[in-house]
């Protein structure tokens, strides 16, 4: 019976590793394709919009797919030569992590960090108005959340908002036309603008995003998908970390 129990254990540890083998394979660690790109893993600290360090993230890293870190290395390519670099808030999210934001949405007397990042919403309405969903694109590992950092100020580029907010202040077209470039600075109902230069900065980011092979998302300004991503419908689970490969 020992010899069983033995041999089944390792039976699974060797499944285990094993069965990661496509995401390893498939999947790189960020800086290894941009070694420039600057780290503020937000869901591995306490700074983010629950409060804690969120499920799944194990170390201060980012992993993407192969496809998504070649093409985002053309894009540090470009921006360094405006005089910035990127600067990576998050990539592939596993799908605990996602889990984690679906128990804190549902827990809504939990509102820790609402001044920070959801001031002028009440959180009961975030399921419904889809800044919390069960599924992620991150998942994917071919998205990023990203900003640019500004090399001759020593820092970020004034975005005029922050990462992660909920609110319609962080959509692409507020303030303007992302398409035409067009400044029209209509408020937010909370009655927010951003400046002119705050919209033109967002817009350097879209475009060298763009021009290298990623979509945007109408709600987000930070958030770009591969439009060609490897696995468009598989959501992974894989722990964030340093990756390592069986031997």
């Amino acid at each position: 019976m020992k010899r069983v129990v033995i041999l089944g254990l390792i039976l699974a540890l060797v499944s285990a590793c094993c069965g990661r083998s496509e995401f390893k394979s498939s999947f790189v660690t960020l800086t290894d394709a941009v070694p420039d790109a600057i780290l503020e893993i937000r869901y591995f600290g306490t700074y983010n919009f629950v409060g804690e360090r969120i499920d799944g993230y194990l170390q201060p890293t980012a992993l993407l797919t192969k496809e998504a870190a070649d093409s985002l290395r053309a894009v540090s390519d470009d921006v360094r030569a405006l005089g910035y670099r990127l600067k990576i808030y998050d990539a592939y999210r596993p799908q605990r992590a996602v889990d984690h934001f679906v128990r804190w949405a549902a827990d809504v007397p939990d509102t820790l960090m609402k001044a920070y990042f959801y001031p002028d919403l009440d959180k009961s309405v975030l399921f419904q108005q889809e800044y919390i969903m069960e599924k992620s694109g991150h998942t994917r590992g071919s998205t990023v959340d990203l900003t640019l950092f500004d090399m001759a100020t020593e820092k970020e580029l004034d975005m005029g908002g922050t990462f992660d907010w909920f609110g319609p202040e962080s959509h692409p077209d507020f303030c303007g036309d992302p398409d035409s470039g067009l400044y029209n600075p209509v408020p937010s109902p909370a009655g927010r603008l951003i400046t002119e230069e705050q919209f033109r900065n967002r817009l350097i980011l879209r475009h060298a995003m763009l021009r290298h092979g990623f979509k945007p998302l109408d709600s987000e300004w930070w958030h770009f998908t591969l439009k060609k991503e490897p696995f468009p419908e598989t959501y992974f689970d894989v722990p964030v970390k340093q990756l390592q490969r069986c031997k």
